[in-house]
């Protein structure tokens, strides 16, 4: 059974549960992905590679922000493109980020989610051709 299959409930009742467990404990939503790729796989290889350049860039921002309001648009970058490829993760630690204050025990969990969510993603592209 493929990976789809699994995702819109293709395996028998009994295995639906921990299928979808499964795939909600990978850092990128893949179905959601192709869902907003149209399922064009050169446009989820772009935009992957896009998210995990850009990333880094805006994780930098965030700990380099002198004030408030540029953490809040460092973190909302984030927070959208994670959600566009479907790292919820990355995406709800980003939306902390959004308010009025921010330690650096959530600005460290974002980077290691960050962190994750790319090595996942160099090892998805890197098993593609």
């Amino acid at each position: 059974m493929t990976y789809m299959a699994a995702a819109v409930g293709g395996f028998p009742e009994t295995e639906t549960d921990s299928a979808l467990e499964a795939l909600k404990q990978r850092p990128v939503d893949l179905v959601h992905l192709a869902r907003h790729t149209l399922g064009n796989r050169d446009l989820e290889r772009e935009v992957l590679q896009i998210f995990t350049r850009q990333s880094v860039v805006y994780l930098d921002r965030i700990r380099r922000a002198k004030n408030g309001s540029e953490r809040l648009m460092a973190a909302h970058t984030i927070k959208g493109s994670a959600r566009g490829i479907g790292a919820w993760e990355v995406a709800d630690l980003a939306e902390g980020l959004e308010g009025p204050a921010a330690s650096a025990a959530q600005i460290a969990q974002l980077a290691a989610a960050v962190e994750k969510t790319n090595g996942f993603i160099t090892a998805l592209l890197d098993d593609q051709p």
